[in-house]
């Protein structure tokens, strides 16, 4: 997921018109008096901009413009250091340097969330721990993403998101791909975690969920009728929820076949064996919000390009008609299917690493350290730049092309591709979350033409997610009698 590095000012600012219009012109100001004052503290060139402030005006001028909040770092290139909101903030565009800071969390840093986020989530999510219950908890939550769980997953997925294909192509309704794909994503995310399928209550917990999320990048003050105030409250009520679910699960004698029985039936373990009550429920949240957002979001951004590039769509249909052919006509997917996915995965790879629904990952320096050759000091916000390194000529030729065959190859490079972070907090639902998107590229290319209704390119500024602000309108055509 990606948080930005912007504090509560910001937070508070952007909601207030008057308050946007002064900084916006003061940020003009200020990039015109910065502009060529180039410092060099530390061997890090950027502009600190004016005193306390620093760039925060320009900063949120770029975040609330159509391109999006990139577009500020875009305008400096490589490294530079700056200051944000009363923070230093360092952006880091290269592969030693991401191999420096990523695998060294926890060591020489450590987060850089918001406190909005960390409110939201929970202090037990696995955001928010210390080192040693992070390590517990990511541990004992890898089962909910173990190859059995998966084939599970996938075999449900299939089945779902075959069935509101049709009925989609045979209303001739369009439809909004980001929408769709969040509201797919969040109810086979809460039957395989929970075994929760009835329609009415995944719309309620999605109502919570959403309001959670809207609640991550805000101002983090309980005054009513904010969506700070909003996403607490509805945080509070999926708390309850959960209680009530775990206590039933618990006086239960017909246990369920799911993450959460699988952690219950862990009560009588060591301490470093289970997961308290409060982790199950922060965790079971963080689960849903991360995987249901960045899957849908990829899914939406695979559309976008695969439309935009009609050979590569082409290519890709072909294989999935052929994996298709060889199978029982209306048999569901397996494991072994995704894995003849060749080309699907190359188009997967090649759609994250040009949305980059992570643009960079936020830490903090918890000691003084250098990274290559510069020094950073303890309390310095580190930022790896993993859009630049994406989009690095070096590392990938044509950056700007779509092309799945750049692909044909593993990267040789460590820390060169990294749409889902690297160790220690690489994604949990990495497997899942690539899963997905293949079954959700198969069905649609096997089975299905369109077109796209609504080109907008708005960037969607309040999402933790780079998205588009219209999440991408399509309308389906049944390509007929292909199988």
């Amino acid at each position: 997921m990606i948080i930005y590095p912007m504090e509560e000012l910001y937070l508070l600012v952007k909601n207030n018109f008057y308050i946007i219009l002064a900084i916006l012109l003061t940020g003009l100001v200020t990039r015109f008096l910065t502009k060529k004052e180039k410092i060099s503290s530390h061997g890090i060139p950027g502009s600190l901009g004016l005193p306390l402030v620093g760039e925060s005006f320009s900063f949120i001028s770029a975040a609330e413009s159509i391109k999006g909040s990139y577009d500020f770092v875009r305008t400096y290139g490589k490294w530079f250091k700056t200051s944000l909101f009363g923070k230093v903030h360092v952006f880091v565009p290269t592969i030693a340097g991401a191999k420096t800071v990523l695998p060294n969390d926890f060591k020489w840093f450590n987060k850089g969330y918001v406190k909005s986020i960390d409110n939201a989530l929970g202090k037990n999510s696995l955001f928010c721990v210390p080192f040693e219950d992070h390590k517990r908890i990511r541990r004992l939550l890898s089962g909910a993403f173990s190859m059995d769980s998966m084939a599970k997953f996938v075999q449900k997925f299939d089945k779902l998101l075959t069935a509101k294909f049709k009925k989609l192509a045979d209303d001739g309704k369009s439809f909004v791909v980001l929408d769709f794909n969040m509201k797919i994503t969040f109810d086979a995310m809460c039957d395989m975690l929970m075994s929760i399928t009835e329609e009415s209550l995944l719309d309620q917990l999605e109502n919570y969920c959403a309001t959670i999320s809207n609640a991550m990048l805000s101002f983090p003050h309980m005054i009513p009728g904010t969506r700070y105030y909003k996403g607490i409250k509805a945080r509070e009520k999926l708390m309850t929820f959960l209680d009530k679910m775990i206590a039933s699960r618990r006086s239960s004698k017909e246990p369920q076949d799911d993450f959460l029985q699988s952690m219950l039936d862990r009560d009588s373990f060591s301490d470093d064996e289970k997961l308290t009550d409060s982790e199950i429920r922060d965790n079971l949240l963080v689960m849903i919000i991360a995987d249901q957002g960045i899957t849908a979001a990829g899914l939406m951004w695979s559309v976008k390009f695969l439309d935009e590039n009609k050979e590569v769509q082409n290519t890709l249909r072909e294989e999935q008609l052929s994996i298709l052919r060889s199978k029982p006509r209306g048999a569901l997917l397996c494991l072994e299917d995704l894995n003849k996915m060749s080309y699907g995965l190359k188009v997967l790879n090649e759609t994250l690493r040009m949305a980059n629904v992570v643009l960079w990952f936020p830490r903090v320096a918890l000691v003084d350290c250098n990274i290559q050759d510069f020094a950073i000091k303890k309390g310095w916000h580190v930022n790896v730049d993993v859009t630049y390194i994406h989009y690095d000529p070096e590392i990938y030729k044509d950056p700007l092309q779509f092309n799945p065959s750049r692909f044909d190859e593993a990267p040789q490079k460590p820390c060169s591709y990294i749409p889902f972070g690297a160790r220690p907090r690489t994604s949990l639902g990495i497997n899942m979350a690539k899963m997905a998107m293949l079954v959700f590229l198969r069905r649609l290319t096997s089975g299905y033409n369109w077109t796209v209704d609504d080109q907008d390119p708005t960037l969607d500024t309040v999402s933790v997610i780079h998205r588009l602000k219209s999440g991408l309108q399509i309308t389906l055509t049944a390509i007929k009698d292909e199988i």
